[in-house]
């Protein structure tokens, strides 16, 4: 049996049957809750890392090591994840994630040791590897390539606000009633939000490429499908060095606040997230809107639009990395924040765009398993380069290492150009 080609930006999805337009939209906004927690709970430990530095005096090799924890779990259990989304129901997997990953935050505050902190971290990234694979594959069923950049853009909204959210909590629980009880709140309220959307999220019909392809490849061809596409692993090396830099300023934007700038503890946890997050979080759906319409015009304008936020985004890295003026670095965080947004936009959308449809959950585990992998070494060569760098102070070599991700942005863009040139060129190929 011959194969299907993948869909391109432009072919439409061969789904069978319609469904109502409304519905497909209230899948996006209950997913958008349970991803605001996904966020929230995992950022909500970077906030607090002076108080724990002050409580149990680790140093900021093991407060990398913490970070890094839930990053590995997550990053290598993410194709086992995808492959498991490809083939029984993503509902299950991503509510039940949700009561999983909810219950070892409220855990977390139970933690006295370094060795109690690293192994709910790990945990945590087990239980939230599951949710981006079967939720991308769920919205892509339900949205085409016609509204799939601005689905999945305002989808990672959630992503920005759940960021702010558990940094800014994390850090006034820890200030007004102590860090513990910022975890028991949040995971207590993450698992009572799954157990309601149980009784609204349906499971949708898979998309099928068509009336003569199984339903289900075998493991062998979707891994195939997936490691011979050369689009796909542009995109991959591309998020490997994005996350790098993402995860830099996720663990270490509170502490740089705080030691470098003078800022209160609560006042570095919202101020680390908000001016980059909040100006993701109102680019990102502009910057879908933009995907979509260049998308059917250009196969390759999705990563186009990528490209530009990575490019932009590269010199607003090395300013917050560089300067000592305070009002030059919110700005500049807010700049960047934009720019990320315009490349986070399409980070899943550009993927399922070259990937076929029975293989897109796999496809998005085996990304996360490259971007968090990889991300997953930021934190710590951070902490690393802070202590044992060339410079006389820790603050110093950290700023340094902040300014270099603006050098990975600019490599990132120029491998999406040349991807997006790539997807033009197969797609003349393949008579589309």
């Amino acid at each position: 049996m011959q194969r299907a080609e993948p869909e391109l930006a432009n072919r439409p999805v061969a789904l069978r049957h319609s469904r109502p337009v409304l519905y497909k939209w209230a899948v996006v906004f209950m997913l958008w809750f349970i991803c605001f927690f996904n966020y929230a709970d995992r950022q909500a430990i970077f906030s607090i890392f002076p108080k724990l530095k002050e409580e149990f005096g680790f140093d900021k090799v093991q407060l990398g090591l913490i970070a890094s924890a839930f990053m590995w779990v997550y990053a290598f259990g993410a194709p086992v994840a995808g492959l498991i989304a490809d083939r029984f129901p993503r509902k299950h997997l991503i509510l039940g994630g949700c009561l999983f990953w909810s219950a070892v935050t409220a855990l977390t505050g139970w933690c006295g040791k370094l060795w109690h902190f690293v192994t709910v971290r790990a945990l945590e990234g087990f239980g939230e590897t599951f949710y981006f694979p079967a939720t991308m594959s769920l919205l892509s069923d339900y949205h085409d390539a016609g509204t799939r950049s601005r689905a999945l853009s305002f989808h990672q909204s959630s992503v920005y606000v759940g960021t702010i959210a558990g940094s800014w909590l994390g850090a006034w629980f820890a200030e007004k009633h102590g860090w513990r009880v910022g975890f028991y709140c949040f995971g207590i309220a993450g698992a009572i939000l799954a157990l309601v959307l149980y009784q609204f999220l349906k499971e949708p019909r898979r998309a099928e490429v068509s009336h003569e392809a199984p339903a289900k490849l075998p493991i062998g061809e979707t891994l195939g499908a997936i490691l011979r596409n050369p689009i796909a692993l542009c995109l991959m090396i591309v998020f490997v060095g994005a996350n790098f830099v993402a995860t830099i300023f996720l663990t270490w934007t509170p502490t740089f606040l705080v030691e470098k700038f003078g800022f209160k503890l609560t006042s570095a946890g919202l101020s680390g997230t908000v001016f980059i997050h909040l100006a993701s979080a109102l680019s990102v759906p502009v910057a879908g809107l933009f995907a979509d319409r260049l998308a059917r015009r250009h196969p390759g304008g999705r990563m186009f639009i990528q490209a530009a936020g990575l490019a932009a985004g590269a010199i607003f890295i090395a300013i917050v990395g560089t300067t000592r003026n305070v009002t030059a670095l919110l700005v500049a965080m807010s700049c960047f924040g934009i720019c990320k947004g315009f490349y986070d936009s399409n980070i899943f959308a550009s993927l399922i765009d070259v990937v076929e449809a029975r293989a897109r959950g796999s496809a998005v585990g085996i990304m996360n398993t490259a971007g968090w992998g990889g991300g997953a070494l930021g934190p710590l060569a951070v902490g690393w380069v802070s202590k044992h760098g060339r410079h006389a102070t820790e603050m110093e070599n950290m700023s340094e290492a902040i300014a270099f991700g603006g050098v990975i942005y600019l490599l990132g863009a120029a491998v999406l150009v040349g991807a997006a040139y790539w997807c033009s060129k197969r797609r003349t190929n393949l008579g589309i």
